[in-house]
C-alpha cells in the first residue's frame, strides 16, 4: 500500500514543478512568441519536450548533488522533512510572484536544503563552500563574455540576426490530405527564416538548461529520502512542467513576448546563449544555477560592453589636438545605422542603462539573495525547534 504521506510528497513536488513550469516558459519562448514565429501551443510543447531532455539527462547530477552529498546523511530526509523543504521552495516562488522578480528557485532549494543540514548537523560544508564558489564566480564569467561580445561584436552579429517580419504568416499549411503538409509563405524570405530559426533554437536551449538545473529544485528531497526512485521523480517532475507550460505560462508568454522585447532582439539572443550555456555547463558539474542572476549580470555585462564601444579619429586635427575617443551606447542600433560623427552622439544613446534599469537590477540581485537568506534560515528554525522533526 501506497504511504498517504508519500502522495503528499510527490503531489507537494509537482506543484513547485508546475511553477516552474509556468515561470520559465515565459523567458525561454516569449520572444518567440512574441516574434509571432511559433504559437504559445508549440512553445509548450517545445517547452515540455526540451526540459525533460535536459532533466533526464544533466539534470540528474543536480538532483544527486543535492539529494544525497550537500549533506552528509541522507537520513535526515524523511518524508517530513522533504515535504517542508518543498514547502519552502514553493513560498519562494510565491515571493517572487509577489514582488514581481523571479526567484531562484535553485538557490532556495540549496538554502532549505542547508538549513534543514545546519539543523541536523550534517551539512557537508566542502559540497556548499563548492556551490558557493560557482554562484560566484559563473556571473563573473557571464559578466565578461557578454562585455567582450557588447563591445567588439555586436555590431556584426546585429546585421547577421536583425530581421524584419513580413507581412503574412511564415508559413502556409496545407491540410487537403490526410497529414498537413508545411510549406514557406511566398512573403517570406530566407533572412527571416534565418532568423526565426535563431529565436526558436535559442528557446529550447533555454528550456534544456533548465531542466538540467531546475528539475532538482522539485524532486530532489524526495530522491534524497529514498521515498522516491530517481527516473519515476524526473517523469513526474516532467510531467507537472509541461502542465505549467500548457496554462499558466500562456499569460507569461504574453508579458514576456513583450517585456522581454526591451532587450533589442540580438541582446536577447546573446544572454540567453550565455546564461544558458554557463546553466549547462554548471549542472554537467552537479552545480544548481540562477539563470535569472547569469542573466541579469550579463545583461549588464553586454550593456557595458555596448556602451564603451571606442571609436577613434585617424588623424589628429593638430598636434595640440590629439585623436580622441568616442562611446556610443548602442554602437549601432537595430536598424543597422551608422555610428554617429564624433561629437554628435545622442545623450540618449550614451548610457548603458538603455539596456538595463539600474533600480529594477539592483531590486532583482537584493530578492536574489533575500529569497534564499529566508528560506535557509526559515528553514534552519523550522528544523531545529519544532519537535516533531527530533532534531
Amino acid at each position: 500500500m501506497v504511504d498517504p504521506l508519500l502522495v503528499v510528497g510527490v503531489l507537494v513536488s509537482m506543484f513547485v514543478a508546475y511553477n516552474i513550469g509556468g515561470s520559465t516558459t515565459g523567458p525561454a519562448f516569449g520572444p518567440a512568441v512574441g516574434a509571432d514565429a511559433i504559437s504559445k501551443t508549440a512553445a509548450a510543447a517545445l517547452m515540455a519536450v526540451f526540459f525533460f531532455a535536459g532533466a533526464w539527462t544533466i539534470g540528474r547530477n543536480v538532483v544527486t548533488k543535492l539529494g544525497t552529498e550537500l549533506v552528509s546523511d541522507p537520513g535526515v530526509f524523511t518524508l517530513e522533512a522533504s515535504i517542508t523543504v518543498l514547502f519552502f521552495i514553493g513560498v519562494a516562488l510565491l515571493m517572487g510572484n509577489i514582488f514581481g522578480v523571479p526567484a531562484s528557485t535553485s538557490m532556495t532549494a540549496v538554502g532549505a536544503i542547508a538549513g534543514l543540514g545546519l539543523a541536523g548537523g550534517v551539512l557537508d560544508l566542502a559540497v556548499m563552500g563548492e556551490i558557493v564558489i560557482w554562484w560566484v564566480v559563473s556571473p563573473i564569467i557571464g559578466f565578461w563574455v557578454s562585455l567582450i561580445i557588447g563591445r567588439y561584436f555586436y555590431a556584426r552579429l546585429n546585421r547577421i540576426v536583425a530581421m524584419e517580419r513580413s507581412t503574412g504568416p511564415l508559413f502556409d499549411i496545407d491540410r487537403s490530405g490526410p497529414i498537413p503538409i508545411p510549406s514557406v509563405h511566398r512573403t517570406t524570405n530566407r533572412r527571416e527564416l534565418y532568423g526565426t530559426a535563431t529565436v526558436v533554437a535559442i528557446g529550447c536551449l533555454m528550456a534544456f538548461s533548465s531542466g538540467t538545473s531546475n528539475i532538482a529544485n522539485a524532486v530532489a528531497p524526495l530522491v534524497g529520502s529514498d521515498e522516491l526512485a530517481m527516473n519515476p521523480a524526473i517523469i513526474f517532475g516532467g510531467i507537472a512542467v509541461a502542465i505549467g507550460a500548457f496554462t499558466i505560462a500562456r499569460r507569461t508568454l504574453e508579458t514576456m513576448g513583450s517585456d522581454i522585447t526591451e532587450l533589442p532582439l540580438t541582446a536577447a539572443i546573446v544572454v540567453a546563449s550565455v546564461s544558458s550555456t554557463l546553466v549547462v555547463f554548471l549542472s554537467w558539474l552537479g552545480i544548481p544555477a540562477s539563470f535569472v542572476v547569469i542573466a541579469t549580470v550579463s545583461i549588464i555585462g553586454l550593456g557595458w560592453g555596448r556602451a564603451t564601444r571606442p571609436m577613434t579619429v585617424p588623424e589628429a586635427v593638430t598636434a595640440d589636438d590629439p585623436p580622441r575617443v568616442s562611446v556610443d551606447a548602442l554602437a549601432a542600433d537595430e536598424e543597422g545605422e551608422e555610428l554617429p560623427p564624433i561629437g554628435e552622439e545622442s545623450p540618449e544613446r550614451t548610457d548603458a542603462g538603455d539596456l538595463f534599469n539600474p533600480a529594477t537590477t539592483a531590486r532583482v540581485v537584493l530578492m536574489q539573495n533575500v529569497v534564499p537568506a529566508i528560506a535557509t534560515a526559515g528553514a534552519y528554525l523550522t528544523f531545529r525547534f519544532v519537535p516533531i522533526f527530533g532534531f
